[in-house]
């Protein structure tokens, strides 16, 4: 992203722990002023959110923005189905990739490019529990690499 900032709102940590992320594919979201709003406050969570294709349209369900507090009638419901927004023959695409075995889209991340809300959204594949076991493994590895050279510096 060269002359826009990108300004992270919500990331999907849990993604990176049950999934393989085979590849990445950005997308706009369509939302509400309110839900804008409760955005820029950083009231959003991705934990559980998964996306399909459904009519031709790509669709997210499970991402959870907070009512905004002072949005009146104005709010909508917190885990309402959001629509995104990509071309039609991404959307072909994705869907031709997903209905291959065991590949889901998943939201990775929310965020600011310029004034619009993009979200990353990952094709994945799930990990086995000792796929999960394997990468904590190598995690701890090199987080106790790094201790040990920085205790060998001092």
């Amino acid at each position: 992203m060269s002359e826009k900032m990108k300004k992270i709102i919500a990331q999907n940590r849990k993604a990176y722990h049950e999934y393989f992320i085979e590849d990445t594919f950005e997308t706009g979201i369509e939302l509400s002023g309110t839900e804008v709003k409760s955005l820029r406050n950083g009231q959003v969570n991705l934990k559980d959110s998964y996306c399909q294709v459904k009519d031709g349209r790509l669709i997210a369900y499970g991402i959870h923005i907070s009512p905004y507090e002072k949005g009146n009638i104005f709010n909508t419901l917190p885990t309402r189905e959001r629509i995104l927004l990509m071309h039609k023959r991404e959307i072909l695409k994705l869907f031709g990739l997903v209905g291959q075995k065991g590949y889901s889209l998943i939201p990775i991340s929310l965020y600011f490019s310029g004034k619009w809300v993009k979200m990353e959204l990952g094709l994945c594949k799930g990990k086995k529990l000792y796929d999960k076991r394997e990468t904590e493994a190598k995690k701890t590895m090199a987080r106790d690499a790094e201790r040990y050279m920085a205790d060998r510096r001092d």
